[in-house]
């Protein structure tokens, strides 16, 4: 075989390669038929955390509410605060939405704050969602994704839903990408108070 042909043969198999790669990598949901968005790529459910001495500066977010409320982060300080990145249509999203609300109900009596954040619906969308879900606590209506820039680094703007624990301080202390199980986030917002 001739050095130019073996060449074109090897850039074919790594162009299948990656290909494969790709696909495994988008852990795209199939296709549903009751208009739940099968586009978005999914995380992994990773979860990280970081010890009190690794934490960056505290995140600044203000902006309104999907219900046109005000809210600044900087007001919740003293406290730790769950800040939920979602979309109506995301599989995923629409799944773990009663395990958030049951946790914030459950941890609000111990000064535990919980934001969603959404930069891709209109207000009416998100306000059926919270209907839907009985969400106990408001979502920042982030059209121009300033919440995912305030986040840069740590929530990736396509994979929904992300999930990030502030401290007391108003740092970054845990993050989960992708579906957030319950009792994993529970113990991180555990992590975190007992700091307090």
């Amino acid at each position: 075989m001739s050095a130019s042909r073996r060449a074109v043969l090897l850039g074919a198999v790594g162009l299948l390669g990656a290909g494969a790669l790709a696909a495994c990598s988008s852990d795209e949901a199939p296709e549903d038929s009751d208009g739940v968005d099968t586009s978005y790529v999914s995380g992994d459910g990773t979860a990280t955390e970081w010890a009190p001495d690794q934490r960056e500066d505290p995140v600044e977010l203000a902006g309104q509410t999907m219900a046109g409320d005000a809210v600044d982060l900087a007001d919740w300080r003293g406290a730790p605060v769950v800040l939920n990145f979602w979309y109506a249509t995301c599989p995923p999203c629409r799944k773990e939405a009663p395990d958030l609300a049951a946790l914030s109900t459950e941890l609000e009596p111990e000064g535990v704050r919980f934001l969603g954040v959404n930069h891709t619906d209109e207000p009416a969308t998100a306000l059926a969602f919270e209907r839907t879900f009985a969400m106990p606590y408001p979502t920042l209506h982030d059209a121009d994704a300033s919440g995912v820039a305030a986040l840069q680094g740590l929530v990736p703007l396509q994979a929904m839903p992300s999930t990030v624990v502030l401290d007391a301080e108003g740092r970054v202390a845990a993050r989960i990408i992708g579906l957030a199980e319950s009792s994993t986030l529970k113990a991180m917002i555990t992590t975190v108070l007992a700091e307090s």
